[in-house]
């Protein structure tokens, strides 16, 4: 698609990313890789992220590896034996093996914290691209005719692509959609710690039990990555988190205890979880794309959210150019897994005794089939691979990674 140049011909286009999450970072980087000028819009003071850990799976390892990422990554993996699905007294209901998900997906699952992504991401940016405490406003999404525009507390910014990823909440998604509902309540809440658990060692598990599940993961440094989720009333926080988590796992299997007991009031991160139950009606308007949480919010329970904001990144820079073939590229996809993500956590979260019997049978008979039936629940997800490049422009220099500001009235 041909597109009315918005700055002098001798300059790559820009791009001006709205959010500095791992969505929107990870397009800062693809973006850059195809030859535009990017600048990072973060409101926050740091990029410090808030949340604990993140699984990347086989798919968003290969999109990583488009802007030669993946490898590092991979080299954080920690699961290496057995794993698998349990019921509050230990008992497992299933088995996984690191091993034969990689032969199948063609690559290990990583558990890492955010903050480790973060930082491989940003180092791959040069000084200058990403402005934190940077508020910002989509005031026009653009058209073939005319730049997209975003406002800021320094004045306007005009850029040949918007991408809007800045999260569940996004104020990109709403200017573009006014119309669309919003992200709903998901009828659960999360709990989540990354903490030194001394002297404990473990399996890789996920426990499901009434209307509450609970995981326990290790991480390459040593550390404990843990998570929980319950059926509970949307804001309604406790005042000692810990104790709250006490109360609804204390009885349950090892390492649960002794992961508690490790644990301070100020590590446990709470919070509600909402998803889009009403997929937007394309992932563009104009020269602006939404990518991550922005366009496709969904529960947990795939371990996908993350996932697929870095698949958005990459498949949005590839095709940049033309957002309607993005919109067509993400939006099934997307769609799809999001549906898939929500009827996963109505059986996983299901306080019914009678549908719990049922989904328990289920799981412990196709872990005894063998481990790719088991898996078969992530073909179509994790086997995805991003589309093929004909070929990439160089970077910009470090000098170009700013867009132009065009000067509007009011600006100083």
């Amino acid at each position: 698609m041909e597109r009315t140049p918005v700055t002098p011909a001798t300059l790559p286009p820009t791009a001006v990313v709205v959010g500095g999450g791992i969505g929107g970072l990870t397009a800062a980087v693809a973006l850059r890789r195809q030859g535009m000028r990017v600048t990072v819009l973060e409101r926050a003071p740091s990029l410090e992220p808030v949340g604990a850990a993140i699984s990347l799976a086989p798919n968003s390892l290969r999109a990583l590896d488009v802007i030669g990422l993946g490898d590092e990554i991979r080299a954080l993996a920690a699961w290496q034996g057995d794993g698998g699905l349990r019921t509050p007294s230990g008992r497992w209901l299933a088995r996984a093996s690191a091993a034969a998900t990689a032969e199948r997906f063609g690559g290990p699952l990583v558990l890492l914290h955010r903050a480790t992504l973060i930082d491989a991401l940003t180092a791959r940016l040069p000084e200058g691209t990403v402005r934190t405490s940077a508020e910002a406003t989509l005031i026009d999404p653009g058209d073939d005719d005319h730049p997209a525009r975003v406002r800021t507390a320094e004045g306007e910014l005009a850029a040949d692509l918007v991408v809007g990823a800045d999260g569940i909440h996004s104020a990109v998604r709403r200017a573009l959609f006014p119309d669309h509902p919003g992200p709903v309540y998901s009828g659960f809440t999360t709990w989540r710690v990354v903490i030194p658990v001394p002297g404990v060692t473990f399996a890789s598990h996920e426990t499901w039990g009434r209307g509450r599940i609970w995981g326990t993961h290790p991480l390459k440094d040593g550390r404990v990555y843990a998570y929980a989720a319950a059926l509970a009333p949307a804001g309604r926080p406790a005042d000692d988190e810990r104790a709250e988590l006490l109360r609804r796992y204390g009885d349950w299997h090892e390492p649960i205890p002794a992961v508690l007991a490790a644990a301070r009031p100020e590590d446990v991160l709470r919070h509600d979880v909402h998803h889009l139950a009403e997929p937007l009606p394309a992932y563009h308007r104009g020269r602006t794309a939404l990518v991550g949480d922005a366009a496709h919010a969904m529960p947990p329970t795939l371990g996908q959210g993350g996932n697929q904001a870095v698949e958005d990144a990459i498949v949005l820079a590839h095709h940049h150019a033309d957002l309607a073939a993005y919109s067509a590229a993400r939006l099934p996809r997307t769609t799809r897994i999001a549906r898939q993500a929500v009827r996963v956590a109505r059986i996983n979260m299901t306080a019914n005794r009678a549908v719990m019997a049922v989904r328990d049978t289920v799981v412990a008979v196709l872990s005894k089939a063998g481990p790719a039936l088991f898996l078969k629940s992530f073909d179509g997800i994790a086997d995805w691979h991003p589309p093929t490049e004909s070929h990439t422009r160089p970077e910009p220099g470090a000098d170009d990674a700013v867009c132009s500001e065009q000067p509007t009235a009011g600006q100083d």
